[in-house]
């Protein structure tokens, strides 16, 4: 039996992913879990796995294309497996009149093989790389038997995020409900299973043959009329685009099934407006032109050249940042604190260190050093390296300290982070500093390093800034921003002037649980490691 990898809206803000690279080619063998694909999701670069063994039949993408949900991704056959309709005829049948259902049941199919067949499809929920594994069902909205639309809802879930539906991905009837409330649905375990029923493909190709013969005159009827408002089929997303750019929906020519609209087909839309107004106004800058010719000693004819806007949708990585810095302003009162660091000696520190420990594997930057102090003065304030729940009742003091560090990667920024560095030396939070680096910079960072921070560092200096305000990476409740290394000029204890090494640091602190005292004095301990190195290794255990 084949069966498809089917990538569903299940309301993580997911509705399209890039496909990156394919890891396996048609007719190869998989196992189940095996890496099948590399796809760019709206947060990283992640693999998806095959849920089921066997042999790819078909990879319905190629490498770049954009693959969408609710369509198939790739085939695999199944070796061994029975036919999900017949088991479930075999088991709901009693033993004893076998003979006499089975026949009208044979009769009813013969009849009707040659304008439809009906077949039973499993609804899964595929581990896409978003770091659910698991989610529970709060509602089912149908029961086994009912007849529901495409992207008609079907369940209420509660994954790590959010309560969110999941809608029907086809048109049929519920054949089994594999779930009761409150239990857990698996990734890569069915949800429901769907009747669907299959018309024959000649009928529907004369009759979507015809439907756009007689769709093209009345198109040209209507081109004069104002713009319909009727309801299109598309996600939210492709929603929020076409509001942000002013386009009726219904007036977007889909390509999905059912004519569902997605984003290039509001950009294709657009840009075929744009190429429809361009003679127009071609024609009316003609006239001028005409009339220069005819008075060429009078005034010199100039050439307007036409550049048309150009609209590029937000999405991937950079659509994901912009949904939680406007969540983190909205919901986070920040403060800003700023300071001065005088490295000189950490520089000397570092250059006499850098020869001896570095490799390919480590580059011992500044950044360890960074890390490291600000772990021992975290040990210090430990609200520093808390988290405050949603409503601001509670307040966890995490014990692991996981910096994470902003990466301004290919495919945007990406704050991966260094877990335990309160149980690493300077060395081994050097090496991680590197792999996460290399990672973050290729667009292939593991979902793993991604989650659970607790405190971020923002180097803006690599960049030439000197101050700045960053915004929080919610629910953390501190970032930091490290300024670039200057040579200034300083007065000394003597009273002389000469050459430091100073940066600027500037800090964003949630107010709801840190005041100004606490960061100043936080930021000072910090400082002093950092200052004195010898002070930072006394304070190491």
């Amino acid at each position: 039996m084949i069966k498809d990898f089917i990538l569903p809206d299940i309301g993580e803000g997911v509705v399209e992913c890039e496909l990156v690279e394919w890891l396996v080619k048609e007719g190869d063998t998989v196992v189940e879990d095996q890496p099948i694909a590399d796809v760019m999701t709206d947060k990283a670069l992640v693999q998806i796995p095959a849920p089921f063994a066997g042999v790819v039949t078909k990879l319905y993408y190629a490498k770049g294309d954009i693959a969408k949900v609710h369509a198939p991704l790739y085939a695999v056959q199944i070796e061994g497996a029975v036919d999900i309709a017949s088991e479930e005829s075999i088991a709901t049948e009693p033993a004893a009149p076998t003979a006499k259902v089975t026949e009208p049941v044979a009769a009813t199919t013969a009849n009707t093989s040659s304008s439809s067949s009906v077949s039973i499809e499993e609804f899964l929920l595929p581990d896409i790389g978003e770091g659910i594994v698991e989610c529970e069902l709060v509602e089912w909205l149908v029961s086994e038997g009912d007849w529901v639309e495409e992207d008609q809802p079907i369940a209420d879930v509660m994954t790590d995020k959010a309560l969110v539906q999941i809608p029907a991905i086809k048109a049929g009837k519920i054949a089994k409900l594999h779930y009761r409330k409150g239990q857990l649905a698996k990734v890569h375990a069915p949800l429901f299973a769907i009747e669907v029923e299959h018309a024959a493909s000649v009928p529907a190709a004369t009759t979507n043959t015809d439907t756009v013969v007689n769709a093209a005159p009345a198109a040209q009827i209507m081109s004069a009329e104002p713009a319909r408002q009727g309801k299109a089929l598309a996600s939210p997303a492709v929603r929020r685009m076409a509001r942000s750019l002013d386009i009726d929906l219904s007036q977007v020519p889909g390509t999905g099934k059912h004519g569902r609209v997605y984003k290039e087909d509001i950009t294709r839309f657009q840009q075929g407006a744009s190429n429809v107004s361009a003679p127009s106004t071609t024609q009316v800058k003609e006239a001028p032109v005409q009339v220069t010719q005819a008075s060429q000693t009078q005034v010199p004819t100039s050439t307007v050249t036409q550049r048309a806007d150009t609209v590029e949708p937000i999405r991937g990585v950079k659509a994901v940042m912009a949904r939680m810095m406007v969540e983190s302003v909205s919901s986070i009162p920040h403060f800003t604190y700023c300071e001065e660091f005088d490295l000189t000696d950490l520089v000397a520190l570092r250059e006499s260190m850098k020869v001896k420990y570095s490799s390919d594997e480590v580059k011992l930057t500044m950044m360890p050093f960074f890390m490291k102090s600000m772990s021992l003065a975290l040990s210090q304030f430990p609200v520093m390296n808390s988290q405050v729940n949603a409503d601001c009742t509670e307040l966890t003091y995490k014990a692991r300290h996981n910096i994470g560090m902003a990466v301004d990667s290919k495919v945007g920024l990406l704050v991966p982070n260094i877990k335990d560095v309160q149980d690493k030396s300077i060395l081994e939070v050097a090496a991680e500093i590197t792999r996460l680096t290399q990672a973050a910079r290729s667009g292939r960072v593991a979902p793993a390093d991604l989650k659970d921070g607790t405190i971020s560092i923002s180097n803006i200096g690599a960049l030439g800034g000197t101050v700045a305000t960053p915004i929080i990476n919610k629910p953390e409740v501190a970032i930091v921003a490290l300024g670039k290394l200057q040579t200034l000029p300083r007065f000394n204890a003597k009273g002389e002037v000469e050459a430091r090494q100073i940066m600027q640091v500037s800090w964003s602190g949630d107010h709801r649980v840190i005041d100004g005292g606490t960061i100043a004095r936080f930021c000072n301990l910090w400082k002093q490691y950092l200052e004195q190195p010898q002070e930072m290794l006394l304070a190491m255990r």
